[in-house]
C-alpha cells in the first residue's frame, strides 16, 4: 500500500497538512475571485478592517455548545466572513460521517478530522475542512468525542484505513487519541506537522529518549497518566525512527533533528500562493494567548500587559486564541476598549487575506515564527512580547519560563519586546 492518512484535531494541524501536501507537489487550486460586497444592511463588524475576520459558528455536530460564543462587551466582532477560501455555513451537513464514508488509504492523501469538543475549534475546523475539500482532498469528519461509545466506534472505523496506510501524518504527538490509534498499528512512515510550539518540545523529548509530556504540564504522574503510561510508551516508540520506520518533522520552527529523523521546512508556500497579499490598516493588531487558561500566566498580569501593549502600539483589535474563555475576553474588551475578534480560520490565513495591521504584536506562540513566513514581502512587522518571570503563576510548570524564553529567542523574523525597569507589567520596550 502507498496510501497516506492524516489525523488532525485542530485548525492549525489541518493547515499544516495542506502545507505538507503542497510541499510534496500538490499545487493550490486557482485562487477564488474576490467576494462581492455584502448587501446593504448586512450585519458587519465595527470598522472595515474586521469585516472578514470573525464569525459566530453554528455547530451541527455533537459536543458542548452550539457555536463560537464570541466574547461579549464593547468591540466584539461577530460579522459573517467573506473572501477567498471562506467555507459555507458550518451548519451544513458534514459529508464523510459514518463507517462507510471513512476514506480508504489510496495513492493520495486522506484526512481524518478527530473532532474536538470545543465549539470554537470545531467551527474553525469545519471551515478548514471545506478549504481542504476545495483543494481536492478527501476529508472525513469523525465525531471522536461524541459521548459514550465514541472511542470504540472511532477505533473500529479507523482501524482498517490505519493498517492500510503506508504513511501516517499527525499534528499532535502528545494527543492521547493519536497515541491510542498508533497502538493499533505501527506505520512504516510517520510525519509530524506543527500544532504550535509543542513541536519543539516533541523534538527535544524524542532526541533525549524522554516520555512525551506537554511543556506546560508538571512532571508528576497523576492517576490518569499512570493508567495511560503503557499507551504513551508504545506510541512514543511508534513515533520514533527505527529499522522499519522513518520519521519526518515538517515544521516552521527551529528544531534540531533528533537522530534518525528528517526535518523539513514549512515555508507556508501554499498560504502565500492561495491568499493575499493583504491590505494594511496602518495600525496594530494584538494576538492573544491561552497561557492564562493553561495555568502558566497570572490573569491580572496578563490583562494589565494587554492594556499596556494596546496603548503603546495604538492597537485596536485583539485576535483571540480559540481556547481563551469568554469571561477573560469580555474583560479585555471592557477594560481596554480593544475589539475582540474570534478568527474563523488560523491566524496565518486571516492575516494573509487581510486587512491586517502594519504591526502585529503577539505573546510567545507559534505565530511569532509562522506569521513572518506567511506575510513575507507584505511589509507587516511582527513583534513578540517576552514573558517576565513575575507574570507566571506559582503553580506553573518549572519548565515554563525556559520554554517560553526559547520560543522568543528563536523567533528570528520577529522584533522583541522586553520588560525593562520598574514593574514588568508597566513598561514594555523594543529590545
Amino acid at each position: 500500500m502507498t496510501g497516506r492518512l492524516a489525523f488532525v484535531e485542530s485548525p492549525v494541524q489541518l493547515l499544516n497538512v495542506l502545507e505538507w501536501a503542497h510541499a510534496r507537489g500538490r499545487g493550490p487550486a486557482p485562487a477564488a475571485a474576490p467576494a462581492p460586497a455584502p448587501p446593504a444592511g448586512a450585519d458587519r463588524a465595527p470598522g472595515p478592517d474586521a469585516a472578514r475576520a470573525s464569525a459566530p459558528v453554528p455547530d451541527s455536530g455533537t459536543g458542548p455548545g452550539t457555536g463560537s460564543a464570541p466574547a461579549s462587551g464593547p468591540g466584539t466582532a461577530s460579522a459573517p466572513a467573506s473572501g477567498p477560501g471562506t467555507a459555507p455555513a458550518a451548519s451544513a451537513p458534514e459529508p464523510g460521517q459514518g463507517r462507510d464514508a471513512v476514506p480508504a488509504a489510496s495513492d493520495d492523501l486522506a484526512i481524518v478530522v478527530l473532532s474536538p469538543s470545543d465549539p470554537m475549534s470545531r467551527g474553525q475546523l469545519r471551515r478548514m475542512a471545506q478549504l481542504a475539500r476545495d483543494e481536492g482532498f478527501d476529508v472525513h469528519w469523525q465525531e471522536a468525542r461524541a459521548g459514550r461509545g465514541a472511542l470504540v466506534r472511532t477505533l473500529r472505523e479507523l482501524g482498517g484505513p490505519l493498517r492500510a496506510a503506508e504513511r501516517v501524518i499527525v499534528g499532535d504527538p502528545f494527543s492521547r487519541y493519536v497515541q491510542l490509534l498508533l497502538t493499533l498499528f505501527g506505520p512504516r512512515h510517520v510525519t509530524v506537522v506543527d500544532d504550535g510550539t509543542a513541536t519543539m518540545e516533541f523534538a527535544a523529548q524524542l532526541a533525549g529518549g524522554e516520555r512525551l509530556v506537554r511543556w506546560h504540564r508538571k512532571g508528576d504522574l497523576g492517576p490518569r497518566e499512570l493508567l495511560l503510561a503503557p499507551v504513551t510508551s508504545l506510541a512514543r516508540r511508534r513515533l520514533a525512527p527505527g529499522p522499519h520506520r522513518t520519521v519526518e518533522i515538517f515544521t516552521s520552527l527551529p528544531v534540531q533533528a533528533p537522530p534518525g529523523t528528517e526535518v523539513t521546512e514549512n515555508a507556508y508556500a501554499w498560504t502565500r500562493a492561495r491568499f493575499g497579499p493583504p491590505a494594511l490598516t496602518g495600525g496594530a493588531d494584538l494576538v492573544g494567548t491561552s497561557l492564562v487558561e493553561t495555568g502558566v500566566v497570572d490573569a491580572e498580569h496578563y490583562l494589565r500587559v494587554v492594556g499596556q501593549l494596546a496603548r503603546t502600539h495604538g492597537a485596536t483589535r485583539y485576535f483571540a486564541h480559540r481556547r481563551e474563555t469568554p469571561e477573560k475576553l469580555h474583560r479585555i474588551a471592557v477594560e481596554t476598549g480593544l475589539q475582540v475578534v474570534r478568527p474563523e480560520l488560523p491566524l496565518e490565513l486571516i492575516a494573509r487575506r487581510g486587512p491586517v495591521g502594519a504591526t502585529i504584536v503577539s505573546f510567545p506562540s507559534t505565530v511569532v515564527h509562522t506569521l513572518p513566513l506567511a506575510l513575507a514581502g507584505t511589509g507587516v512587522k511582527v513583534a513578540v512580547c517576552e514573558i517576565a518571570p513575575e507574570w507566571l503563576k506559582a503553580t506553573a510548570s518549572p519548565r515554563a519560563q525556559g520554554f517560553l524564553a526559547g520560543v522568543v529567542g528563536t523567533a528570528s523574523g520577529a522584533d522583541r519586546l522586553t520588560p525593562r525597569g520598574g514593574s514588568a507589567a508597566d513598561r514594555l520596550e523594543f529590545g
